[in-house]
């Protein structure tokens, strides 16, 4: 069995940034005019100019043969998530060797996959999308879009953890007193993190003992496509999530109309 040490070193204050290798920001897009409605997920690098942002809402709405009256909506959706993304640059965060639990609810195009895990976010050298692309060959997934939708659904909830770290830091320097953010914290992700980390003693170790490994075995299901439109709670991506930064490899992505 596996142990992980945790409290092994004392927390550190570093300029907020992702905790991955690559500072990518996860984008959510969902945009809906005149009965028409795009949906996409994807990540993009900070530090790219806005003239790309505007080149991409171009070609998208090209290559999807969508009106011209999205790219306007597309500018505005992604350039705030970056703008919210940049208002953190430059502000103090804590990162420490904590182990946190992460998870997956996901359903894309007919695969619906659920997963829980344990994330180092002290490790700025981890990677979404090699850790997603490790699950789909573990589970023979073959569609080509679940392994980026993976990576945006870790992105998003470290992207949670690493902002709540700004605002702790923010509030201990005026009143110097509050438990760390990724357990006091009233979010989705930080408490799906708090029902996972009772299972787990937090006096220097982690051991996934064998009565708990059921709460780590992914599940894979295939939905029929006549399901296609059944949601059941869970997260659909219709056009398919997919890193910005091989956007060139993905050619498709899906338009519902309303």
């Amino acid at each position: 069995m596996k142990t992980v040490s945790l409290g092994a070193s004392r927390p550190s204050t570093v300029n907020f940034r992702m905790p991955t290798r690559d500072n990518l920001v996860p984008i959510r897009v969902d945009v809906e005019v005149d009965g028409q409605r795009y949906r996409d997920a994807f990540t993009w690098n900070p530090r790219d100019p806005d003239s790309e942002i505007i080149s991409f809402a171009k070609r998208t709405a090209k290559d999807l043969k969508l009106p011209a009256n999205f790219v306007p909506q597309m500018l505005q959706s992604i350039q705030g998530q970056l703008a919210e993304f940049r208002s953190y640059e430059g502000q103090e965060m804590q990162i420490k060797e904590k182990i946190v639990p992460l998870k997956i609810d996901l359903r894309v195009n007919n695969t619906v996959i659920r997963d829980q895990f344990l994330w180092d976010i002290g490790n700025l050298d981890s990677d979404p999308e090699e850790f997603a692309r490790t699950i789909c060959e573990d589970l023979n997934i073959t569609d080509p879009e679940v392994g980026p939708a993976i990576a945006v659904s870790i992105r998003e909830q470290l992207y949670e953890i690493a902002s709540q770290s700004v605002s702790y830091v923010r509030e201990k320097l005026s009143k110097n007193k509050r438990r760390a953010p990724e357990f006091s914290s009233n979010s989705k992700a930080m408490n799906n993190a708090v029902d996972l980390f009772k299972y787990f003693g937090s006096k220097g170790s982690v051991i996934r003992k064998r009565k708990e490994w059921y709460l780590y075995e992914p599940v894979v299901d295939v939905v029929p496509s006549e399901e296609g439109g059944v949601t059941d709670g869970k997260e659909e991506l219709n056009s398919g999530s997919r890193p910005k930064k091989r956007m060139e490899e993905v050619k498709e992505a899906s338009l519902q109309s309303l």
